[in-house]
């Protein structure tokens, strides 16, 4: 199967042979998360399948990049992905606040991408709501035993570290009580400052808070061949800028949601909203640029500039006037590509609304 390198081509091959693998594994998750006996754990596994589907859809498009073992990297992807939101929620919904716990449960996210090690002990230790019926575990052995079949796992394998100790930290920075968060997150940065191209702390926070990076090597890992130099461009490439971009947008179209809730968005301390275009316009062009020496750069230029068209066409960014004119000049820095994606992407959501 050749990887899509066009628009039309790519959505083709997404609806037709990623988006019914990626519901079904998520149907599959959803049946399981009924069984959870803990009430809280329940309704937060089950919270973070319905209302995050969109996740796993856009994650299991990277899975095109491993061929004829695609539906198996999706199986990855999807649990992955639900592990990362299932926790998400629980930080969020946390009443403790307290970094130990927050630490505690993310240690599952590094023992999903540890296929050599069995057994990770108990991620719900520092709090109250533990018995989850072992859905947590399964998630894990799920990935742990997807990674068993890639062909490179032992090369990629420092890499997939990296990006998920980003990710971790910052999910334990960011849930912290409210006065400690801006704290702990610059310092946070101060201490990788010096291997970052320029920008800000919470920008650096959206690059961490992407899992593009993981989905895109292990993809790869699946591969006959894989060569040191390709898995650098790989990091490279999704490390910081199109993990930045990803985020970065992830945030945009949240900020009145958050502002409400009083909870932590990055956009929110861009000075204005000039600063606000001109950053996004930066991190979609060094994107761009990141990606160029990726092998299938064609493809991967598609994901760059789909982010873009993906998230601006997201209902709450129509239902806000201003936020609805800025999105139509971002989506403009990723030319046509982009806006053929947002077009989709609004026909896709009014589709799956019905």
């Amino acid at each position: 199967m050749n990887v899509p390198s066009n628009p039309i081509t790519l959505m083709a091959k997404v609806y037709r042979d990623v988006f019914p693998v990626v519901h079904h594994e998520l149907a599959m998750w959803k049946e399981r998360a009924y069984h959870i006996p803990n009430d809280e754990l329940h309704s937060q596994a089950i919270a973070s399948i319905e209302h995050k589907t969109f996740h796993c859809e856009g994650g299991g498009i990277l899975a095109l990049l491993a061929n004829e073992h695609r539906e198996e990297c999706i199986r990855f992807i999807v649990a992955y992905q639900t592990i990362s939101d299932y926790l998400d929620n629980l930080c969020d919904r946390s009443t403790s606040l307290d970094p130990n716990d927050f630490a505690a449960l993310h240690e599952s996210m590094l023992m999903a991408l540890s296929p050599e090690v069995e057994g990770g002990g108990n991620y719900y230790r520092y709090r109250d709501d533990q018995d989850d019926g072992g859905y947590l575990d399964e998630l894990v052995e799920t990935c742990q035993d997807v990674l068993k079949k890639t062909k490179h796992y032992d090369k990629i394998a420092p890499v997939l570290h990296e990006l998920a100790c980003y990710y971790c930290d910052l999910q334990i920075h960011k849930h912290v009580k409210l006065e400690e968060r801006e704290p702990r997150l610059q310092t946070w940065f101060e201490a990788h400052k010096e291997n970052l191209p320029e920008m800000s702390w919470f920008e650096f926070s959206a690059c961490a808070g992407s899992t593009l990076g993981i989905f895109c090597l292990v993809a790869y890992a699946f591969h006959d061949e894989l060569h040191d130099e390709d898995i650098a461009k790989i990091r490279q490439g999704y490390f910081p800028y199109v993990q930045g971009l990803h985020i970065l947008l992830d945030y945009f179209i949240d900020q009145e949601e958050d502002r409400i809730g009083g909870d932590l968005n990055f956009c929110s301390y861009y000075e204005n909203e000039q600063a606000i275009l001109d950053r996004m316009k930066h991190f979609v062009e060094e994107a761009e640029k990141s990606i160029g020496d990726l092998p299938h750069a064609k493809f991967h230029r598609l994901i760059s500039r789909g982010l873009l068209g993906i998230y601006l066409s997201d209902q709450k960014v129509s239902a806000q006037k201003n936020m609805h004119k800025m999105a139509r000049r971002i989506v403009k820095y990723g030319g046509l590509t982009s806006r053929f994606f947002y077009w989709n992407g609004k026909m896709y959501r009014k589709k799956t609304a019905q």
